[in-house]
C-alpha cells in the first residue's frame, strides 16, 4: 500500500441514500485506483472515528470494505486471538466462511450517526478476502472484530444493521429524521 502522505476524506452517505441498499459487484482485478480508494476509505474511517467502512458508505458499489478495531476496544478474552490479524484490513471480495456462537451488543454505523441499537451477531467468524497485495487471506475473528466483519460484509449486500434490530420503535423517529434530511440533500424528497 503506497501513500503520498496526503489524507483524503470521502463524503459519507447516510440513511436515506439508495446507494446503501446496493448489492456490490465483485472486483475482478485490484487496480491502483481501487487501492487508492481503499486508502481513502481508511483515512475516512479514522477521521470519522469508525472501526469499519464499506464501499456503499462512500458511494461506491465494489465489494470492498476496510476495518480497524483497536486492540484496546476489544474485550480482553478476544484481544489476544485477534491481535494476530493485521490492521487495518483492506478487503476486496470478502466472504464469511463459517460463523458460530452469538453476541448481542449495541451497534452503530457511520451512515447512521448517533443511532446505536442492540444487534445480535455471531461471536466468531472465519472470513476470507483478497488484499491489496492480490493475495487471498483467511482469518478467524472474535468479539467486536467478528461483529465489524459481519457488519461491513452486510453493507456489501445492501443489508444494514437496522435490519437486525428487533424493536425499531426506540430509534424510529431518529431514522425518519435522518432519512428525510438525506433525501432533501439529495433532491429526492
Amino acid at each position: 500500500m503506497e501513500s503520498d502522505d496526503a489524507i483524503h476524506i470521502l463524503p459519507l452517505h447516510k440513511w436515506g441514500d439508495p446507494v446503501l441498499r446496493s448489492v456490490c459487484t465483485a472486483v475482478p482485478v485490484i487496480t491502483p485506483e481501487l487501492i487508492e480508494v481503499a486508502c481513502d476509505m481508511v483515512d475516512t474511517m479514522y477521521h470519522s472515528n469508525g472501526v469499519g467502512l464499506a464501499a456503499p458508505q462512500v458511494g461506491r458499489t465494489e465489494r470492498l470494505c476496510v476495518i480497524d478495531v483497536p486492540e484496546d476496544a476489544e474485550k480482553e478474552e478476544y484481544a489476544e486471538a485477534n491481535a494476530a490479524i493485521p490492521m487495518p484490513l483492506i478487503m476486496f471480495n470478502p466472504m464469511i466462511l463459517e460463523s458460530e456462537g452469538t453476541q448481542t451488543d449495541n451497534e452503530g454505523c457511520l451512515s447512521f450517526p448517533s443511532i446505536p441499537s442492540p444487534v445480535t451477531r455471531a461471536n466468531k467468524v472465519t472470513f476470507t478476502f483478497t488484499g491489496p497485495d492480490s493475495q487471498r487471506h483467511t482469518y478467524t475473528a472474535y468479539g467486536l472484530l467478528a461483529r465489524a466483519v459481519q457488519h461491513e460484509l452486510d453493507h456489501l449486500d445492501g443489508r444494514l444493521f437496522i435490519d437486525y434490530v428487533l424493536d425499531r420503535t426506540k430509534i424510529a423517529a431518529k431514522l425518519d429524521k435522518l432519512e428525510a434530511k438525506t433525501k432533501r440533500a439529495l433532491g429526492i424528497a
